[in-house]
């Protein structure tokens, strides 16, 4: 069994031993530290909680109520939700925090708490960190039997989410009804399969094909959004004539899209086209992280503005994309954050903006996909030895290649002119990431086979 306890939330396989897997008890104990924290942080008694609808899912959201209210904090439980609903939701209900129940795009073994601050976006560093140092220290105090909290179940914010996302200036309402899409949607049986169709017939999409949309948590297929995972997409797009189909993870926060020959759009091209089309009408700058394709800075700097990169993970790219003023920013997952609603991935704002281009571009989706600058992204990875120094070993790397264009502000990322590299260290196992982009595939390999090369040759000593 697994249990992973991070800065961004408690992760990990249901059952086993406490402390191993994502037991009962430790879904309390990190429940009770995070409660705490919240309420010292804002003086406010009240979260906000919402969760996906893998089948361990009712059973965590009993615990957490439970729990919450054994603090003495009363409880907006959303129900079957999605991870930017809660985001919206924190806000709106001026609650101290809000907790998302969804392992995301883990199977269906696994769950997590996603642990989310007053303002509806995730934890810092540091205040992950105090986090877990509550649970470690079981630092808490529960209510007196006439202190407990109260709950108010609210599935409201299904609409009220959706009823944001179409008064957004830049999503034309008019213009994608106008186009008469036909869409196919895969929602890996989660609560994408309610809020998906939901916000295609407000946007005026009639016609709708719903693949595994029964929100019951048996995922008909490893969840995550990735090509190989999405051929029964593919194919009922082919087989219904469709115009696109569209693919969300289980917590609805990652998003991707199928182009009307089956073939696939391409994960990291979803913010690539977002970020287009909100560029061409709000002058501003755009943020990814430092894996995420070199498109986005191509059509950044094409409309003017200006593009930054930030260290991996969400959190990093929202502080980044306040420090810079961006109108735009995310993660080539698939992720997308538009501050205008809010910060946090939102794939169901990426699918009204990207309809709203679709709709107004007057072309098919593979023939918007053309329009962009065409790159591959090579993904490996090198197993080291549990004792290896990997801080040092990519400090010989940098030093090898110090009269490239490089950054280490998240490991060790190399360019050469339009291609580039990035060398990141796990912090849960002994691996260093090697990410690759180039215009083609071959070379997108080649740089990252002889990256490997040089890694190897450090190793063995050949290269001082």
């Amino acid at each position: 069994m697994t249990l992973i306890k991070s800065i961004s939330g408690i992760r990990g396989t249901i059952g086993g031993a406490a402390g191993e897997g994502l037991t009962p008890l430790d879904i309390v104990k990190f429940t009770s530290a995070f409660g705490s924290w919240a309420v010292k942080r804002s003086g406010i008694k009240k979260i906000v909680l919402g969760r996906d609808a893998r089948i361990s899912g009712q059973m965590a959201n009993n615990l957490v109520l439970g729990t919450l209210q054994g603090l003495g904090i009363d409880v907006v439980d959303l129900g079957l939700s999605t991870t930017p609903t809660v985001e919206v939701a924190v806000p709106d209900e001026q609650a101290a925090g809000g907790i998302i129940l969804t392992a995301s795009h883990n199977p269906k073994e696994w769950n997590a708490l996603k642990l989310l601050n007053a303002k509806g976006e995730f934890i810092s560093d540091a205040d992950g960190k105090e986090v877990l140092e509550i649970a470690e220290a079981s630092d808490f105090i529960y209510a007196g039997v006439d202190s407990l909290g109260k709950v108010t179940a609210d599935d409201s914010y299904l609409q009220k989410h959706i009823d944001k996302i179409l008064a957004l200036p830049l999503v034309d309402i008019e213009a994608i009804a106008k186009a008469g899409f036909s869409i196919v949607i895969d929602c890996v049986n989660s609560t994408g399969g309610i809020f998906v169709p939901a916000l295609l017939k407000a946007l005026g999409v009639d016609t709708i094909h719903e693949l595994y949309c029964e929100p019951n948590g048996h995922f008909p297929h490893n969840p995550e959004p990735l090509p190989e995972n999405l051929v029964a997409l593919s194919q009922e797009v082919l087989k219904t004539k469709a115009d696109l189909g569209i693919a969300v993870d289980p917590d609805v926060d990652r998003l991707c899209f199928v182009c009307e020959d089956g073939s696939m759009f391409g994960e990291e091209y979803t913010l690539v086209a977002v970020g287009d089309y909100v560029l061409q009408h709000t002058k501003g700058n755009a943020v990814s992280n430092l894996s995420s394709t070199r498109a986005l800075r191509d059509v950044t700097e094409q409309a003017g503005g200006e593009y930054h990169a930030a260290a991996v993970g969400e959190v990093n790219v929202v502080n980044k994309m306040k420090e810079v003023g961006a109108v735009i920013g995310g993660e080539g997952n698939g992720g997308v954050i538009y501050p205008e609603l809010h910060y946090g991935r939102d794939a169901l704002a990426g699918i009204a903006l990207f309809l709203t281009h679709l709709a107004k571009s007057g072309k098919s989706i593979s023939a918007l996909r053309s329009t962009y600058p065409n790159y591959h992204i090579s993904k490996n990875k090198i197993t080291l030895t549990p004792e290896m120094d990997i801080d040092g070993l990519l400090l010989k790397i940098r030093e090898q290649y110090m009269h490239q264009p490089h950054s280490t502000i998240d490991g060790l990322k190399i360019e050469f002119g339009k291609a580039w590299l990035h060398l990141r260290k796990s912090n849960t196992e002994p691996i260093i990431r090697i990410y690759s982009e180039a215009a083609d595939a071959q070379q997108a390999d080649r740089l990252a086979l002889e990256m490997i090369g040089t890694v190897n040759n450090i190793i063995a000593g050949q290269v001082l």
